[in-house]
């Protein structure tokens, strides 16, 4: 019977916390072949996750729809990962990551695929909200468990990467929208939803997270990966030692409530509610509101969206290398206040010039500081409540998404200009860059 050590001080010298391990493990061929599967994970999450805004003008058409119900309909995806991000971080520390991101995408696969054929308001609007809460189990377990894989000199630039999918992934869902939407939004869905098909590559190349399987009393199992993962770099070290993870209760969203956690719970929710409502709000509706407030046509409008996608690439990079010098906190702060300033640049612009430099200005550092924090807000929590910590931030989030695309909608069935309205929207970034200044910085920490 193998035995789990969770011990908070051990004196020990045959105990090893298995962060340590990742301080001197190297970066592998190993993490290049588990990076690429959670990479593209991340990359269908994001075409999923977009691919209604590009569909939404022919379902409007199709069920006769008002502003309300077609900003109400975008978000029930968002409106499913509400209780979906919830259940979903008690399961992802119960069942593990490798096994929460191999289920949420069967289950998306099949979901997405049965609203595929919905014929009518009420029925797409169900079988997106079963889609949110089925694919929760990846919104939520991405980050954390690519970044429990890797080493820590390399984590924060490594991870950081990761988010730069979120483009790829926006781009894809224009292009199957663009190229398909002459068959029809039931097609488009229909081809969309082939993406859980993705489970498969995952089961294939990536293994579970050692912090998990340690927190599991599974040991041995821990140090086959962690072997696997440095390429029998760590025989040494690992060689007649037994691993341990901080001793807390298992999964317990009370946990994420008491002691010094609770303040980071508070702050990280302000800042996922924030800092979501400030991009999925512009996001969500920016082609119809370029078309109804600027005079461009809808098509020409999904050209913003690329050109904001294509912004995001370079902020990516510069926060990923940028973070490893000056840590997440300076990084995030600096990327949020910027991107505010281009969110309100964005509102009061006249031109066409003037609305694409804000924009660029807007995805670069907004899109910078998400590859920032999807980081940072899993290395606040310790392991065996990681998924519980992340899945409530990701909650918060998820009601801002939901919310956003009512909120606009009325705002606009209201007649609200086009200036209040982005202004509206770009202060939640001012909110979100001064709540981040009271987090604690984790860079070059181990996780616990």
């Amino acid at each position: 019977m193998q035995t789990n050590y969770t011990m908070e001080n051990p004196e020990n010298d045959r105990l090893l916390e298995v962060g340590k391990a990742y301080e001197a493990m190297p970066f592998t061929f190993q993490h290049w072949k588990a990076g690429f599967a959670i990479f593209f994970a991340y990359v269908i999450e994001a075409w999923e996750l977009m691919i209604m805004i590009f569909i939404i003008g022919g379902i409007a058409n199709d069920f006769g729809l008002d502003q309300i119900q077609t900003g109400t309909l975008m978000g029930s995806i968002y409106l499913g990962m509400i209780p979906g991000c919830l259940l979903w971080g008690k399961i992802i520390d119960k069942i593990g990551r490798k096994t929460s991101i191999v289920l949420s995408f069967i289950l998306y696969g099949i979901i997405s695929l049965i609203s595929a054929f919905s014929v009518n308001y009420d029925m797409l609007f169900w079988t997106r909200f079963l889609a949110g809460a089925a694919f929760s189990g990846a919104t939520v377990a991405t980050f954390l468990y690519f970044e429990e894989l890797l080493p820590v000199k390399s984590r924060g630039r490594a991870a950081v990467y990761l988010a730069a999918g979120w483009p790829i992934g926006t781009l894809i869902a224009v292009g199957i929208a663009y190229f398909f939407s002459d068959l029809g939004w039931h097609w488009v869905l229909g081809i969309s939803s082939l993406g859980g098909l993705w489970f498969l590559v995952i089961k294939k190349l990536a293994p579970e997270s050692p912090y998990w399987l340690v927190g599991k009393q599974r040991s041995d199992e821990a140090k086959a990966v962690l072997m696997q993962l440095s390429e029998n770099k760590l025989e040494g070290l690992l060689s007649e030692r037994e691993l341990y993870v901080r001793q807390i209760k298992q999964g317990s969203f009370l946990q994420i409530f008491k002691g010094k956690l609770a303040s980071v719970t508070m702050l990280q929710t302000l800042v996922n509610f924030c800092f979501s409502w400030g991009y999925w709000a512009l996001f969500l509706w920016m082609p119809y509101m370029l078309a109804e407030s600027k005079g461009f046509t809808f098509v020409s409008s999904l050209g913003f969206v690329v050109v904001a996608a294509v912004a995001q690439f370079p902020g990516f990079l510069a926060s990923s290398w940028l973070t490893e010098r000056y840590g997440r906190k300076k990084v995030m702060f600096t990327f949020v206040t910027l991107a505010a300033i281009g969110g309100f640049g964005f509102a009061s612009s006249d031109t066409l010039s003037e609305l694409l430099i804000y924009l660029i200005i807007l995805s670069f550092f907004n899109l910078g500081a998400w590859g920032v924090w999807d980081v940072w807000m899993g290395e606040l929590y310790p392991t065996a409540i990681r998924g519980a910590g992340y899945g409530f931030g990701m909650t918060a989030a998820r009601v801002a998404n939901w919310m956003a695309p009512s909120v606009i909608g009325a705002f606009l069935a209201a007649n609200q200009s086009f200036l209040i309205t982005n202004a509206f929207i770009a202060s939640f970034l001012v909110i979100t860059a001064i709540a981040v200044l009271f987090l604690k910085e984790t860079e070059g920490e181990i996780l616990h």
